[in-house]
């Protein structure tokens, strides 16, 4: 089954898709970014709140790939008890050396979840290489939210082969990217463990403004009435 991952910002926010049943509560900050993070408070406030009754995700925030500042980034954000933390694997820098250093977090059954970016050609080759390192998950974003969705900016069929890789590894896989409602009956053929939204869960579809409860609502009903076809 592919559940529904829903990116907020707020605590009111939280609740609104905790009250729709969505699948996974995702914390971030678009305004300071593709994965930018929520302060600390704020995201210990919301785990407190929800209290286990979804499990929540976090990002750590735009931060390039090396293995001091990322593993900091996530020591930090562990502390705050959320079930699942988000690593941007952003172009360039020391990927296989974050991925040593990350190894350790993992090695203390922290779950993380890698993110590529599909707008900047991403390396498929890496899902083998964190499933090595102990990651839980891998999803595929999209990191210039101007330049299109994911299915506008990645082919049918190396969405189907990441889908294809993560499951073979055994990885929890996501796909998202400026998701719409009409995205929805396409990819949900991949059968990846959710999907990731934002944008178009808020009013005039703008990532920085706030929730619409009803584009919410809508985007779990167009989700679970395919998934129970």
């Amino acid at each position: 089954m592919t559940g529904m991952l829903a990116s907020v910002n707020s605590m009111e926010e939280a609740l609104l898709a905790l009250s729709a049943g969505v699948d996974i509560i995702d914390l971030k900050q678009p305004a300071l970014g593709a994965l930018g993070a929520l302060d600390m408070a704020t995201v210990k406030q919301v785990v407190a709140e929800v209290a286990g009754r979804c499990p929540i995700s976090a990002t750590i925030g735009d931060l390039p790939m090396q293995p001091d500042p990322v593993f900091n980034a996530v020591k930090a954000m562990a502390e705050t008890g959320v079930d699942y933390i988000k690593i941007g694997f952003f172009p360039g820098d020391d990927w296989q050396g974050t991925l040593n250093k990350l190894s350790v977090l993992t090695g203390q059954s922290q779950a993380l979840i890698a993110v590529l970016f599909a707008d900047a050609q991403p390396d498929l080759n890496i899902i083998r290489l964190l499933k090595e390192a102990g990651f839980t998950g891998v999803m595929l974003d999209t990191r210039n939210k101007q330049n299109g969705s994911l299915t506008q900016l990645m082919a049918k069929m190396d969405i189907a082969r990441f889908v294809t890789q993560a499951k073979a590894q055994q990885l929890l896989c996501g796909l998202a990217g400026s998701l719409r409602l009409e995205d929805i009956p396409g990819l949900m053929s991949y059968k990846a463990d959710y999907l990731g939204f934002r944008g178009a869960l808020c009013q005039g579809h703008n990532r920085v403004g706030e929730l619409n409860e009803q584009s919410v609502f809508k985007i779990r009903h167009a989700i679970k009435i395919i998934d129970t076809e």
